[in-house]
């Protein structure tokens, strides 16, 4: 995996011994296959040589192993044979490698082609967990970890945006009221299926950019994306407030400081029972100053075509999704030491309706009396600065997010005239993280930082009738029923954190072949809260006395600690202690204010790992977990039917996932896995307590009980400049309810989704063909339809079978 710190420069003068040796000295050098990055600090650190680049490019270039005793300039022409890099002495012990300059030949009589030789098959590279912000190998993270690298996405899969992501890694899952709308779960913490105030439970980053706080998942198209690392959680330590269930880390391409390029794609899709779909893209990376500067821009379109009829209003395919955004980012790179990123985003997703049917209506069907549209508006702005010293590295990164999600629900009553009932959340987030980082051989060094987090968000709610009689019957109670098409306000709610933090963790090795890792995260976080266009019955003095009550100081530690031996040959036995936590805020809960408190997650897991996948024929990964959730916040309905924020009570979950990746063939990869959960309420809180029936606890809102995956890939060479790619996968997702109670205990999941593709690279060119659920399943996928009618039978259907025919075209 490339090393952050490698993107321009690859510095790894470390003092073998007090004397350097010489750069003629043969010496003993062992360096596994892997990138060129990793391995050109690992023979810095084994020969006290200095190797730099500056061409970010090369350091991710798979190199073969080099074993023996040899001196620094053997050793680097095996590192970069086969590849387009070569190494120039600047002095005794420095060396520097380039790109391999081809010189012009003079001109001559032409001679015949010859063909040109096979390129030999790049060793896979050795997997570097980013995420931990330590660089860590695979073999030495204690914890489960899923890594996808840029080669598992193709132009469809970009397009799809999160959905890849859930179709490819068994232990997430998510809601699915639309693109933009969902809460994304990690293992089994999840708290609920309803959109309310409260803090995410999953962390979600583009780099080193926080992109969600308050809100769903902005789900960004994964389009020119090098990688995707999701890691389980608690990751407290590092990544503190609304990592409950782990973080996912999206990871750009960086900008190509040497060579001119870019991609272009189209799509077009057809789905059964629905309208046709299509999606465009484009990349250009543009060197403006050689190996000092670079501008790297991304541009898309999807259209989703909707599959959903509402049979009330005589409307078919009501649900048609549009996305369109792009990113931009500019590299500057004064010297080999210091890289400076400038990053934007910007997307906007338009949803013609929702996403649910009624199954007594009929299948892919519903009955609505109004549509109801939502929108997300998502901006990004980050600014990222890179030092390196030898081993010690610095990194800052500040920025600021703008997201905004407009939603509507059918809040019609029966015999009532139509009603709109509509909520905007809009977010606001500043952040700035510094760390100082020292890596060091096999996952050992330290990391130390301090970061601050400022996030207020605002939500507007308001009510529109339709009905135009002189006396309209009231649908919440003390918000006025105007009629004839006006909005009346409902009480809303604001609710503001400033976090103030400081982390560090190190790794060591008390003895040999044994590393310990303890952490710690200590935040002040200051929380306020208020109330907006509260309805004229809400007393002045309950409104008061709810923002004193939110207006708070808190301060938590949060500790970590693992263990982890890698003393059998190629196995990995840890085990890992972490915590996480969600700050409080206020909510509104029957056009009442009511503050909710803080929560708490504490996991102790135990895990194994054989292999690493994609690399060794057989790789193997299994973990055991134990979960205490303390205070649990949910997003609940109140007792008319919207969102809300409550303390539900204590939980705890057990956790069994395990994987097996095996490659009979160089050409073949077949990947398996599971993960089992079960989630208890074992203490649910008083207005909970209720629904408990004797001597059995409730179960926590959107845990399925089991989900698998099963998944092949074959690449084969059908000639010279033709390669042949297909990729099938099978998911099953299990039985989960959609919230806590008998009202919100409607079943979902319990389906298995499908998918197939084949592609045909010719030079720049790819053809490819996609399959989505091909058996044309008809799953539940969530329960949830409008809350102001929770007892219907909706459901929400896995998108019919689809096909998309594509092309991409590299330059």
């Amino acid at each position: 995996m490339r090393r952050r710190a490698d993107l321009l420069f690859v510095a790894a003068a470390i003092l073998a011994s007090a004397t350097p040796a010489q750069a003629a000295d043969r010496q003993s050098i062992s360096i596994a296959p892997g990138r060129l990055g990793e391995a050109a600090i690992a023979l810095g650190r084994q020969t006290g040589a200095s190797i730099g680049m500056s061409d970010q490019a090369l350091a991710g270039l798979a190199t073969q192993g080099v074993e023996g005793s040899l001196t620094v300039e053997a050793a680097l022409k095996r590192l970069l044979k086969g590849t387009r890099a070569t190494a120039r002495r600047i002095d005794a012990r420095t060396w520097r490698i380039e790109r391999m300059r081809i010189a012009s030949a003079p001109a001559a009589s032409p001679a015949p082609p010859v063909p040109p030789a096979p390129a030999p098959e790049a060793p896979p590279a050795e997997i570097i967990v980013t995420a931990s912000k330590r660089d860590t190998p695979l073999p030495r993270y204690a914890g489960m970890v899923e890594a996808l690298d840029n080669g598992v996405f193709t132009s469809a899969q970009a397009a799809s945006g999160t959905a890849t992501l859930l179709a490819r890694i068994a232990s997430l899952s998510s809601t699915h009221a639309g693109n933009g709308r969902n809460k994304l779960f990690i293992r089994a913490i999840a708290d609920s299926g309803v959109a309310g105030p409260t803090q995410a439970t999953t962390g979600q980053y583009l780099g080193d950019m926080r992109l969600n706080y308050a809100a769903p998942d902005p789900d960004l198209k994964l389009y020119d994306v090098g990688r995707v690392e999701v890691l389980e959680g608690p990751q407290g330590t590092l990544y503190g407030a609304g990592s409950l269930g782990g973080i996912i880390r999206i990871m750009p391409n960086a900008p190509n400081l040497g060579d001119y390029g870019g991609q272009v794609s189209a799509g077009l899709s057809a789905t059964q029972h629905g309208d046709p779909g299509g999606d465009l893209s484009a990349t250009l990376n543009l060197p403006i100053v050689a190996e000092k500067l670079a501008l790297r821009v991304v541009g898309y379109g999807v259209q989703e075509g909707g599959y959903i009829d509402d049979v009330n209003r005589g409307e078919d395919d009501v649900n048609r999704v549009r996305t369109w955004g792009g990113r931009a980012a500019l590299r500057f790179a004064p010297d080999e030491n210091w890289t400076i990123d400038l990053n934007g985003v910007y997307q906007h997703i338009d949803g013609d309706d929702a996403q649910y049917a009624t199954r007594s209506v009929g299948r892919l069907q519903r009955a609505s009396a109004v549509s109801q549209p939502y929108f997300s508006d998502y901006l990004l702005a980050n600014l990222r600065i890179e030092r390196q010293w030898d081993s010690l590295r610095f990194v800052s990164s500040t920025g600021y997010v703008r997201h905004e999600l407009a939603e509507s629900y059918d809040a019609t009553q029966p015999g009532s005239a139509p009603a709109l009932f509509r909520q905007d959340n809009k977010v606001d987030i500043f952040s700035t993280e510094n760390r100082l980082v020292r890596d060091l051989d096999n996952g050992l060094g330290w990391i130390l930082g301090a970061a601050y987090l400022q996030s207020t968000s605002d939500i507007h709610r308001s009510l529109t009738s339709y009905g135009t009689a002189a006396v309209l019957p009231e649908i919440i109670p003390n918000v006025p029923v105007i009629g004839s098409g006006r909005a009346a306000p409902a009480t809303g709610v604001r609710n503001s954190v400033k976090e103030a933090t400081l982390f560090g963790e190190a790794s060591f090795e008390p003895v040999k072949g044994l590393i310990a890792t303890i952490g710690g995260r200590l935040t002040n976080s200051r929380l306020s809260g208020e109330a907006l266009e509260p309805v004229a019955a809400l007393s002045s003095v309950d409104i008061a006395r709810a923002e004193a009550q939110a207006d708070r100081n808190e301060t938590i530690f949060l500790p970590s600690a693992s263990l982890l031996t890698d003393a059998i040959p190629d196995v990995t036995l840890y085990a890992r202690f972490q915590q996480g936590f969600r700050p409080g805020g206020l909510a509104v809960d029957d056009q009442r204010v009511r503050r909710y408190q803080n929560d708490r997650i504490s996991t102790f897991e135990l895990g194994f790992r054989k292999g690493v996948p994609g690399r060794d024929p057989l790789a193997l990964s299994a973990n055991v977990a134990y979960t205490d959730w303390r205070d649990i916040q949910a997003d609940v309905t109140d007792r008319i039917g919207l969102p809300t924020t409550a303390n539900i009570g204590d939980g705890r979950i057990y956790t069994v996932e395990g994987r097996i990746v095996l490659r009979p063939l160089s050409a073949l990869t077949l990947d398996g896995s599971f993960i089992y959960n079960d989630s208890k309420l074992s203490r649910p809180a008083q207005f909970l307590r209720a629904l408990s029936y004797e001597g059995e606890s409730l179960s926590l809102p959107n845990v399925a009980n089991l989900g698998g995956r099963l998944a092949l890939d074959y690449r084969m060479a059908l000639a010279q400049d033709m390669s042949l790619h297909l990729n099938g996968a099978a998911r099953y997702v299990g039985k989960s309810r959609l919230g806590v109670g008998p009202i919100l205990g409607q079943t979902q999941g319990d389906y298995v989704d499908t998918s197939l593709t084949a592609s045909i690279t010719r030079g720049p060119v790819q053809y490819s063909l996609s399959l989505t659920n091909l058996l044309d399943s008809n799953g539940n996928r969530f329960s949830l339809g409008t809350p102001f009618d929770l007892r219907s039978d909706y459901y929400t259907p896995l998108r019919p079978r689809t096909l998309r025919i594509g092309i991409d075209f590299a330059f």
